[in-house]
């Protein structure tokens, strides 16, 4: 293990935050670099459990009281090593995941947690600048071809194992640009899109064929093209249908999905142009609570909104872990984000009753479930940030209840495969598009495991493929 005593003798520390007027005038991720030296300190916090729970509460399975070993002993290259070998894209995740793995960890029944998700985004970096293998080795080519559909998180994690086992493979993308919510969801700010083109490099130079701007389904290539041109075919086209509220006024203009305001701005930040649903000068409205709220909050900052209110129906968590979500359980507790620290209002136990105006909404009204009260808010830009209801099928004429199940995902097998799909080639499917809206941790388990059941499905049940994740296993 670490340092014996270290988790007694020294405090959790993550990294800092650059100053708050400095970050809102560019759109720059939001921490100060840590040095080596605090990094070492904080994997000597490790405990090195008889049962990691950590490495239970994380889907990928990371071995993570090896790598924070390393890297308090200074073993940077072997801590990347460790890493790698179960996460594809570890410099996404020390970035943007929630970390499970920390709310199971043991420290943190009566302390602080130790810092997991900062040491893998570090032991990530440290390997991309001094060189290290940061994907797997390709072996010789094995004559089969898969064709990937999405280039999210879990898509991009299925063609990195299939790539790695000698496969050939494509991903195709509706889109312009390679990334899915990678690239155009997630703010500047939380991870820059070099990381993102970073990655992708590495693995266009491994073989891996891109193909922006091509739809799958009616309109566009058709699923049976797909069928007939490859061997296998994976769907992973997330969960994007929005959760939109309906309200009188829903349809009025200034009020919009989150998710058509975020890549709008991302556009936006890339070509250097004002967005085409921009903040500034208004007075906004997120409705939600979550991660892609505050998404909503830190870019309307940066545009410079006059006010900005964040409006959650939910009740505010408390700031301690309750009772009944005991540890190792990932539990409701109050947080905020940097965003948060950068203004704004947040309200909670709110109701949205209405979104006013004549062409455009000017106000909505809420109601205050504490108090019963109803109240008018000045708004003529409100994001509904409600999260998302399942995967767009009607293109890929898989809407019919036979594919779905009652939550109105893909209905898989257990080796991931749509069973009721018949064609040239099977049809698998992973990611959001099955589980529904989730991690991104998540969507690189499934993404693994899937390539795993594609691989086995090649060579007669055998892979030597990791698969962190069986469908159901986990989730429900």
């Amino acid at each position: 293990m670490g340092k014996v005593t270290g988790f007694l003798e020294i405090a959790r520390q993550g990294p800092t935050y650059r100053p708050v007027p400095v970050r809102l005038r560019d759109w720059r991720e939001v921490y100060e670099p840590q040095n080596d030296d605090a990094i070492v300190e904080q994997g000597a916090r490790c405990m090195d459990c008889g049962i990691p729970f950590c490495m239970q509460g994380c889907p990928l399975g990371n071995p993570i009281p090896t790598f924070n070993d390393d890297v308090y002993k200074g073993r940077w290259r072997l801590a990347s090593e460790q890493l790698f070998a179960t996460n594809n894209f570890p410099e996404f995740t020390g970035r943007l995941c929630p970390a499970p793995c920390e709310s199971a960890c043991v420290l943190g029944i009566a302390s602080d947690p130790v810092t997991i998700e900062r040491i893998e985004y570090e032991v990530a970096e440290h390997a991309f600048s001094h060189g290290f293998a940061v994907s797997s080795a390709t072996p010789p080519e094995t004559g089969r071809r898969v064709a990937v559909v999405g280039s999210g998180p879990s898509g991009l994690a299925a063609a990195a194992q299939l790539r790695s086992a000698g496969h050939a493979v494509s991903v195709y993308e509706r889109s312009d640009a390679i990334g899915g919510l990678l690239r155009y969801g997630i703010p500047e700010f939380k991870m820059e899109k070099s990381v993102l083109d970073r990655r992708l490099a590495v693995m266009g130079a491994s073989g891996i064929r891109f193909h922006p701007n091509v739809a799958v389904g009616a309109g566009g290539t058709p699923l049976a093209t797909l069928q007939r041109n490859y061997d296998a075919v994976l769907l992973a086209i997330g969960s994007t249908r929005p959760r939109l509220i309906p309200v009188p006024g829903a349809d009025l203009a200034g009020v919009y999905p989150a998710m058509t305001y975020l890549e709008a701005a991302n556009r936006a930040v890339h070509d250097g142009v004002t967005s085409s649903i921009d903040a500034g000068a208004r007075h906004v409205i997120i409705l939600g609570g979550g991660d892609t709220g505050a998404d909503c909050l830190g870019t309307a900052h940066r545009q410079g909104a006059s006010s900005i209110v964040q409006i959650e129906i939910m009740d505010r968590p408390p700031d301690e872990r309750p009772s009944n979500e005991p540890w190792p359980l990932m539990a409701r507790i109050y947080k905020t984000s940097p965003a948060h620290a950068e203004g704004g209002e947040r309200r909670f136990s709110t109701e949205t009753l209405e979104f006013r105006g004549d062409e455009r909404v000017t106000e909505i009204a809420v109601r205050d479930h504490l108090s019963g009260e109803s109240i008018r808010l000045e708004a003529d830009l409100v994001l509904i940030a409600a999260g998302f209801v399942g995967p767009e099928l009607d293109r890929l004429e898989l809407n019919d209840a036979a594919f779905l199940t009652t939550r109105g995902t893909l209905s898989v097998g257990p080796d991931w495969r749509l069973e009721q799909l018949t064609g040239a080639a099977p049809v698998f499917a992973c990611g959001d598009a099955v589980r529904g809206q989730s991690l991104i941790v998540w969507a690189i388990a499934e993404g693994r495991s899937a390539a795993a059941a594609i691989d086995a499905h090649f060579a007669s049940g055998v892979t030597a493929l990791p698969a962190p994740l069986a469908p159901y296993a986990l989730s429900w």
